[in-house]
């Protein structure tokens, strides 16, 4: 079954990319291309997944992710950092900001699939990819 997935990237080509990929395995994708836009399309669409960013033009994605988890829907959603930042400080910070898990770009696809099918067998503990 399908997931509605909201990707937070300001990189709009592989957002697009990445959109173009969950449609084909039958997801349901929405791309924000800044923080605010994340925050209110997760607001108005209640994603299952959230792909999201941490270097955001206008609010960093770790400021992003609380203020999403602060919403109704914040606590039923997975929220997966997918950033450039990979150090192990960049992970903790991303853990205490209330990601689910933290995955270095690039990204496999298998990677993201495989978190998307590890979690519709929920419980998602937290962990740093």
């Amino acid at each position: 079954m399908g997931k509605r997935i909201l990707i937070v990237d300001d990189n709009r080509d592989g957002a697009e990319s990445l959109s173009m990929l969950f449609s084909l395995l039958g997801h349901d994708p929405l791309v924000a291309l800044s923080g605010e836009e994340g925050i209110a399309m997760f607001r108005e669409r209640a994603p299952d997944f959230v792909f999201l960013d941490i270097g955001l033009p206008d609010i960093d994605g770790y400021e992003v992710c609380r203020r999403m988890r602060g919403l109704p829907h914040g606590k039923q959603a997975a929220l997966v950092a997918i950033t450039g930042w990979g150090s192990e400080d960049d992970k903790r910070r991303a853990l205490e900001a209330g990601f689910d898990a933290h995955l270095t770009k690039p990204v496999e696809l298998s990677q993201v699939q495989d978190f998307i099918n590890s979690a519709d067998q929920r419980s998602i503990p937290p962990q740093a990819a």
